[in-house]
């Protein structure tokens, strides 16, 4: 038994290294469509055709329709690797990523549905119930409702529509929903001031019946087993508490959008001369200090994002449900691994002076996603650390999704 495991361990280490080494090679192909990709208000066409074919997105897609279905680390890894490259992909790319990971929580001929005609399917969602409504009919339910935030969804063939359950008898439970992509209408309401090249529309579905195999309640998600998919998906991946596990994918396209502004930073800054003084820039310590620091804190970020996996991938691997100490303490320090790495980018922004305010320097892109970035609920320190300080000293989660 224990040498099936390291069998299976070493093919899956295998199968992430050789998609890792695939979105490696993809960098140079997704920066040179950014700008592309920042006008147009979406992924350009190639960029998208490319990580498709790739197979990236697939890091943890159940293994039965020919995902990866890697450590959780994997998916890490890939994402910031495409987010040094340009960060609105990275920032697609984790969406298509944690779909994936959640459709294999759904009902095994639900996923059969989606996958099976288009087994490297891309696929959108927003996870906000409020949004939308759930009614009971026979055989599943009439959904409606519009969504903001979609991010991806333009390249999308379905799209995760989440909304409060009703009808006579039924609970009102959050619960989610995969719609195709002929049954809902992107609307086009981008407009902002960071990570432009998402194209995260509003999302509106009008009355469109979803068969009961492509609805799972949010509270199937919370860990240890208990989820449809688990009943033909019996990898650790699929009994990790997902939405604990949330902050680290958007905190992964933060460290890899840190860590390309640092790498420019440095190179720009070691021939850079001040113009009043005429002094090196690289020879201030007040920059050489803050420079360490930016260092410092992308390094420190991506510890603890893998210490984040890591920790959830070895309850799950126990068959274990996480406490809810755990839980709210995942979703803290993986929001906080996105701080730092926030943190760095304003940093080398201050430091860049008048020369940053350019969109010509890739620093002024960065800080307005950056910002952009933080706007997203989890990337919101106060919110998740509040949540978890509050369940430390002894009162009931805030979040009922965990």
């Amino acid at each position: 038994m224990n040498e099936a495991r390291a069998a299976d361990r070493a093919a899956e280490r295998a199968t992430r290294e050789g998609l890792l080494a695939r979105a490696q090679a993809l960098v140079e192909t997704v920066r040179a469509r950014s700008d592309e990709t920042e006008e147009t208000r979406r992924l350009a066409p190639e960029t998208m055709q490319a990580m498709r074919e790739a197979g990236i997105h697939r890091i943890l897609q159940p293994a039965r329709h020919g995902g990866a279905e890697a450590h959780f680390s994997g998916m890490v890894d890939i994402v910031e690797a495409i987010s040094v490259g340009c960060s609105a992909a990275g920032w697609c790319l984790t969406q298509y990523c944690s779909h994936n990971c959640l459709l294999g929580y759904w009902p095994g001929d639900g996923q059969d549905e989606i996958w099976g005609a288009v087994p490297d399917a891309m696929v959108a969602g927003v996870l906000i119930p409020s949004c939308g409504r759930a009614v009971r009919v026979e055989g599943g339910w009439r959904v409606s409702g519009r969504w903001p935030f979609a991010s991806g969804v333009c390249g999308a063939d379905w799209f995760i529509a989440t909304a409060f359950t009703e009808g006579e008898g039924v609970p009102k439970l959050a619960q989610m929903h995969a719609v195709p992509k002929a049954e809902f209408e992107i609307v086009d309401t981008w407009h902002t001031a960071g990570l432009r090249g998402t194209g995260s529309h509003d999302v509106a579905v009008d009355d469109v019946f979803v068969p009961e195999r492509r609805a799972l309640p949010i509270d199937a998600t919370k860990g240890g087993g208990d989820a449809p998919g688990c009943a033909v998906n019996d990898a650790a991946l699929y009994r990790l508490p997902a939405f604990a596990m949330f902050s680290i994918n958007q905190s992964a396209v933060a460290v890899g959008l840190a860590q390309a502004a640092y790498n420019d930073f440095v190179e720009r800054t070691r021939d850079r001369v001040a113009r009043m003084s005429g002094k090196s820039m690289a020879d201030y310590s007040t920059a050489q200090v803050k420079v360490a620091e930016a260092h410092t804190a992308v390094e420190t970020a991506r510890l603890l994002l893998h210490h984040c996996c890591d920790t959830g991938m070895s309850i799950a691997e126990r068959g274990e449900i996480a406490p809810m100490p755990l839980k709210t303490e995942l979703r803290a320090k993986a929001t906080m691994a996105g701080k730092l790495a926030a943190d760095a980018v304003d940093l080398l922004f201050h430091l860049s002076g008048g020369a940053g305010l350019y969109d010509r320097n890739p620093i002024s892109r960065a800080m307005r996603d950056i910002n952009c970035i933080r706007g997203h609920i989890t990337q919101n320190w106060d919110v998740n650390a509040s949540n978890h300080g509050r369940v430390v000293l002894g009162l009931p989660s805030a979040d009922p999704a965990l």
